[in-house]
């Protein structure tokens, strides 16, 4: 026995495959292909200028610690100092 049904969803499916095949290869799809690639690419530009930005950012915000860190070290290191330098006079 011959199930039409399977073999008429399979036609359908071919029929429908070959159209669709032909439908992404089309000027038209190739034109919303290339603009939706253009975005992307907008995108990703204003994505890499953020990240620069955040990265120039890290960078100051990364100076500036270390220069506080070394002052507080450095005044630290001159107070030891002074109560030594007192202790001796005693």
């Amino acid at each position: 026995m011959v199930d039409w049904k399977k073999i008429a969803l399979f036609a359908g499916g071919a029929l429908f495959g070959s159209a669709g095949v032909k439908i992404l290869g089309s000027d038209d799809a190739k034109k919303v292909y290339t603009q939706c690639t253009a975005a992307a690419l907008r995108a990703k530009d204003c994505v890499m200028k953020t990240v620069t930005t955040i990265q120039e950012n890290a960078e100051d915000i990364y100076a500036d610690a270390k220069n506080i860190n070394e002052e507080r070290a450095a005044k630290a290191a001159e107070a030891e100092f002074e109560d030594h330098g007192t202790d001796d006079l005693s």
